[in-house]
């Protein structure tokens, strides 16, 4: 008999007779080996049983969020059984990381290696002897390095206890970290020889799930699978409105405290890190295009607190052992709600405080659909329909934990009263009716439709697909005419929530009724619901160091504010906008500024306006807040990283010395219309700049004197009313926005 197979027996029969003979004991042993290698008093949640399982040498399914003590699931039984567990694992920084921890509980280096593309060749065959002398338990595998021959026919000479899978939702297509590579493992398992599998992952739907078993060929293992629920954290969802200027509030406010910040794009990592940097918080970037000594620095800095913020792509944070990360924000919505999950999951590991802050606006879903686009058809079907679950997320006023875990397929009652929805509230109304109606439409359709197309269908909105389908002629389009399919995606979300219908495994996305919908046809009851949010009527996000926060405009000062800009400019003979235009004191009346250097960080005031203008109007804010007893936002200047490019201070000092804008524009490789756009920031942040030279080049007095008093008289800056009242066929938009700067330049800065 082989040496292996001998081995296998050899364990297996052990545990036959350590079954039957002293089965009362092996709790107790358990826990003594669990006391005696890694200094726990109890197992938590489903471990033990994991265990169990895993030394009887069945398979197992493990779904256990992040934080719930996956790791000890294979590392406690590749201690306690003969042989070397091999343990698949997606990352370098993971495996180095898990490898460290397990050196840390022995005395012998040699209990836990990794083999990766990063060892020399002297360090493989110092990890492949420590193999076959069998002083090595737990063996670390990157799935690529799986692949390679050499290492298959070497695998085949080892004792192996049982293979493990971590993050196993890497084998899915529906799962949010796709890895092709994953889908391999099982046909490379079978040529290295069988032994039991235990596959480990913290997030997976119904679907996510039953494809992770079909492709390990592991439908009979036993499941088990731990609640999602995570009582600790606090989800938010916020408008993308200068989420830089907010996140740095965020942190301030937090001071001392470890967090995570997750960006889709490595520019967007750099540039957020910089800022946080520059407002006085240690932070670092993390993303793959880092070259390895430096994100491995970076990711080191972070564990040993020598700074408290890491701002990093999806890359960072798998497998990272760090309990007391306080807050985790994501910067841009993430692709799946899988990968939300697992991202947040980071924070608060501990059981302590964890804050989940995500900033949303549907121009970044659109961005991701964009993204796509290239890719193969059945991808990207995919693709949407994990983006259309995030949306469906963001956008829902329902109990944020209550959403997430319907998603895993768990069920919660009632609302957690920790997120912003529990907290803030939408106003409810009776759903009877509109339930009813949607799931008489489901069946209408024969349940071969998503979500989206049936919302189409009772809103009236004859898309291709309706039309394609001929739905357009059936008895519920526009059934339900008087509300939009916005509304009505909100009704079918939350009778998936109710269990009153269900997504097909198979067919992602189809909805199909449950008996409970059936029952509710006939017989339907009162079941209040909530209308989603829309966070479309949000402004965009505009520069990171602007005013106009998310906060409530102050009506009543707004007032006083366009008041005394109204006596201001009769009493310097200006327009009203030349002082101030309307989104400054917006800003204004939501910030509150008492002083001149408090209202240059207003959107539109820089030090010229601000000392020519403004000390009447912080004056008059200062005694309003005084008499009012209001509490302002938090004092906080948010600095700006200067501009790495100089564009602007190339315009600015080009401009000095006279040179042609075309060639300013030439020298940028920018459209002039692009320059002029440059130029206008300048001048309305309040610096002077004097373009008279250029003018006199291009157009003759008449001309620019014309559209210059015509400023002095408006009673907007709209150039498109200036195009109206001037005259297209005599003026250019080119020449009334350069007549427009000089005016501003002369008579606001």
């Amino acid at each position: 008999m082989p040496l292996k197979q001998s081995s296998n027996y050899i364990i297996f029969s052990f545990l036959s007779l350590f079954k039957r003979e002293i089965m009362e004991n092996f709790g107790e042993i358990l826990h003594d080996n669990l006391k005696k290698y890694f200094g726990f008093d109890s197992f938590k949640g489903n471990q033990e049983k994991i265990i169990t399982n895993v030394l009887k040498g069945n398979d197992s399914f493990v779904l256990m969020p992040t934080g719930g003590g996956k790791s000890l699931c294979y590392q406690l039984p590749a201690l306690i059984n003969e042989g070397t567990a091999i343990v698949i694992s997606p990352l370098i920084a993971l495996m180095k990381n898990q490898v460290d921890a397990m050196r840390s509980f022995s005395l012998d280096d040699s209990v836990a290696h990794f083999l990766n593309s990063s060892l020399t060749k002297n360090a493989i065959a110092k990890v492949k002897k420590d193999v076959l002398d069998q002083r090595t338990r737990l063996l670390y595998v990157a799935p690529e390095s799986l692949t390679k021959n050499e290492n298959i026919e070497f695998l085949k000479h080892v004792n192996i206890s049982f293979y493990a899978i971590d993050e196993a939702h890497c084998i899915s297509e529906w799962g949010h970290d796709f890895r092709p590579e994953y889908r391999r493992i099982r046909p490379i398992i079978s040529r290295i020889g069988p032994a039991p599998l235990i596959a480990l992952t913290a997030t997976a739907t119904p679907k996510v799930q039953h494809d992770i078993q079909k492709n390990l060929e592991m439908i009979g293992a036993s499941v088990f699978k731990s609640s999602f629920r995570r009582h600790n954290l606090y989800y938010e969802i916020r408008p993308k409105v200068h989420a830089t200027k907010e996140i740095i509030k965020f942190i301030l406010a937090s001071k001392g405290k470890s967090g995570i910040i997750y960006c889709l794009s490595r520019k967007r990592v750099e540039q957020l890190a910089e800022m946080l940097v520059v407002n006085g918080i240690k932070a670092l970037p993390y993303h793959a295009g880092m070259d390895a000594v430096t994100r491995s620095s970076n990711q080191d800095q972070f564990l040993m607190e020598e700074v408290d913020v890491i701002v990093a792509t999806i890359a960072f944070g798998m497998g990272i052992d760090k309990p007391d990360v306080r807050f985790v924000i994501h910067y841009d919505i993430p692709k799946s709600l899988e990968g939300y999950y697992q991202e947040t999951g980071r924070a608060g590991r501990d059981g302590g405080e964890g804050k989940c802050i995500a900033f949303y606006s549907y121009k970044d879903i659109q961005k991701l659909e964009k993204f796509m686009q290239g890719k193969p058809v059945a991808e990207q079907e995919i693709g949407k329909q994990l983006l259309l679950e995030t949306v469906a997320y963001a956008e829902s006023a329902v109990c944020r934990p209550k959403l997430l875990l319907n998603y895993f397929g768990e069920f919660m009652e009632g609302g957690c009263n920790n997120c912003d929805n529990c907290l803030h509230p939408k106003e409810k109304f009776e759903g009877k009716s509109h339930l009813v109606l949607s799931l008489e439409a489901i069946l209408g359709v024969q349940e071969k439709f998503k979500s989206e197309h049936i919302a189409n269908i009772l809103s009236g909105t004859a898309t291709s697909a309706v039309k394609t389908y001929k739905h357009h002629h059936s008895e519920f389009f526009d059934a339900g005419k008087d509300k939009d399919a916005r509304f009505w995606n909100a009704v079918l979300r939350q009778a998936l929530i109710a269990r009153l219908i269900t997504k097909d495994i198979e067919n992602y996305g189809l909805l199909k009724m449950t008996q409970a919908g059936h029952d509710y046809i006939k017989k339907p009851f009162s079941i209040m619901l909530t209308q989603d949010h829309d966070f479309d009527i949000a402004p965009e996000e505009g520069d990171a160091t602007g005013g106009g926060g998310a906060g409530t405009v102050d009506e009543e000062l707004l007032h006083i504010l366009k008041d005394l800009r109204k006596r201001m400019a009769k009493k310097l003979n200006l327009p009203p906008f030349v002082i101030f235009q309307d989104p400054s004191l917006e800003d204004m009346v939501i910030q509150y500024p008492v002083n001149l250097d408090e209202l240059q960080n207003i959107v539109g005031v820089g030090v010229g306006k601000a000392r020519k203008y403004g000390k009447e109007f912080v004056e008059v804010i200062e005694d309003y807040v005084e008499e009012k007893e209001i509490i302002r936002p938090q004092d906080m200047v948010v600095k700006s990283v200067v501009n790495k490019s100089g564009v602007k201070v190339y315009i600015i000092q080009n401009i000095d010395r006279k040179l042609n804008l075309n060639d300013i524009a030439d020298a940028k490789k920018i459209e002039i219309m692009d320059l002029i756009d440059e130029i206008e920031a300048i001048v309305s942040s309040g610096t002077k700049l004097n373009i008279d030279y250029y003018l006199n080049e291009i157009m003759d007095s008449e001309k620019l004197d014309e559209i210059y008093d015509y400023f002095r008289e408006a009673e907007t800056e709209s150039i498109d009313e200036a195009l109206s009242e001037l005259g297209e066929e005599y003026f250019s938009e080119e020449e009334i926005r350069l007549v427009r700067i000089k005016f501003f330049s002369e008579l606001a800065n």
